[in-house]
């Protein structure tokens, strides 16, 4: 095909933002030396699939529309089922990301092979390993006697030929950034090729009804390689959470077009493989059976599902000008707020020491709910006074130092009992079941009544 005549512009590869002068700071995301040079066609060319999707370019009344072949598939995996909403839907388009060898590709192998072997047509795409790599990697997860196709393409004419002649339920591109179009200008992975075939990767799976799962790289601040307007396209984004050199991991959706986006799944890394955790409360609690100062159980909500995780405090005498304040897993600025709350309201000094802060296992929590916990965790250590074995910490502080009310409490004090724990202190004004048998249920409206009752336990 011969090439057409081209003009240039430039276009800013974290951000997106096309201008028509080169500059050394992109003037919309303010990145340095991100615009990068690219062609602009003077005629498009055709697409071989063509823009229109499922009903053909006209409009159709909403009532009249079919719904009965649109029955979720499950993947096999209670835990990736939860998190898409209930299995995959049909024709729907979802995005994986997350850093790399954290278990992108493991699981959706495992995935794959399992569907396979229960008599779904799958195909995998793998743009980055051989036959062979793939063929060794299945042994190791014991998947390697599926009737799973495998084919290892990254022109994306290509993919979708056989695709066609294949006609998957299911198909796999590993990864979306090796993947390119031959009529276009760019090295796989650049802005343009990533949109293009990302779009007729849609377009394929709307009118065909294949399931399409899509494997993105991520950048260096945890994003998805490439363009926002990927995630904009697609139907579902989920990421990996978690620490390569830790065995759990968490997959959690930030986008879900047929499912919410508040459930996780949570699988632990093994020699075979991601493997579901059915009970997660139990893998971020304490292993040590010793209660020590500075170590508090709390509740979380992911979705509908409530988790116990321990959070955990340590202070210090600083050796240093300014005292350090170091959290994991927990917003930097909300501890700030609680070390200013604890010596405004609590009476607990802690202004001129070191403070880390941290949240066992590898969970990042962003609910408030937590925010009780974490104080008084803080309050242990410093005073070297262990909480009471069997109690966990319920409550939301706010700036006067009140203990304010937090979402769907009986559903958290259900857990906790559920899992043995004798004594709850929570807010004052939340609701919890009234008949939970054994259970010690403790009420404070104000920081400093729970920072007296911790003290009156040494």
């Amino acid at each position: 095909m011969a090439k057409l005549k081209a003009n240039i512009e430039y276009c800013c590869r974290e951000c997106g933002y096309v201008t028509s002068k080169w500059s050394g700071k992109c003037p919309s995301c303010a990145a340095w030396s991100t615009l990068e040079e690219r062609e602009v066609e003077d005629k498009t060319p055709k697409r071989g699939l063509g823009d229109s999707l499922t009903n053909g370019g006209k409009a159709t009344p909403l009532s009249d529309i079919a719904t009965e072949d649109t029955k979720r598939l499950s993947t096999a995996n209670p835990e990736f089922d939860r998190t898409l909403g209930g299995g995959l839907a049909p024709g729907s388009l979802v995005l994986i990301g997350g850093d790399p060898g954290i278990g992108k590709s493991t699981l959706v192998l495992q995935t794959l092979a399992t569907m396979a072997a229960a008599g779904v047509k799958a195909l995998y795409v793998s743009g980055e390993e051989s036959a062979v790599q793939v063929k060794l990697r299945s042994e190791r997860l014991a998947v390697s006697g599926s009737n799973l196709m495998l084919l290892c393409e990254t022109r994306l004419e290509k993919i979708l030929e056989e695709a066609k002649r294949l006609q998957p339920e299911v198909m796999v591109i590993d990864s979306i950034q090796t993947v390119y179009k031959q009529e276009l200008p760019g090295t796989p992975g650049s802005l343009s090729q990533l949109r293009e075939c990302t779009l007729d990767l849609m377009v394929w799976a709307k009118n065909t009804n294949c399931i399409t799962m899509l494997i993105g790289h991520v950048t260096k601040d945890g994003q998805i390689a490439g363009p926002r307007i990927l995630e904009h396209m697609v139907d579902t984004v989920a990421y990996f959470e978690g620490d390569r050199n830790h065995q759990y991991r968490i997959l959690r959706t930030i986008k879900n077009r047929f499912g919410a986006t508040d459930e996780i799944g949570v699988f632990e890394m093994t020699s075979r493989g991601l493997v579901p955790v059915e009970n997660p409360s139990k893998v971020f609690l304490q292993e040590n059976p010793e209660q020590s100062p500075g170590s508090v159980v709390s509740c979380t909500l992911e979705g509908t599902r409530a988790i116990l995780f321990e959070a955990q405090a340590l202070v210090s005498q600083t050796n240093f000008a300014v005292p350090q304040r170091v959290s994991a897993g927990i917003d930097p600025k909300r501890v700030t707020i609680i070390l200013a709350l604890l010596e405004k309201f609590g009476g607990i000094m802690v202004g001129a020491s070191d403070v880390f802060a941290s949240i066992a296992g590898g969970m990042k929590i962003s609910d408030t709910a937590s925010d009780l916990a974490l104080a008084m965790a803080v309050v242990s250590n410093h005073l070297t006074i262990p909480m009471p074995e069997g109690t966990i910490v319920i409550g939301e502080l706010g700036l006067s130092g009140e203990v304010r009310g937090v979402s769907l409490l009986d559903l958290r004090v259900k857990e906790a009992s559920r899992l043995g724990f004798k004594t709850v202190i929570v807010p004052a004004l939340g609701r919890i079941p009234e008949k939970l048998p054994g259970i010690n249920v403790i009420r404070v409206k104000k920081l400093h009544e729970a920072v007296q009752w911790l003290m009156e336990r040494k």
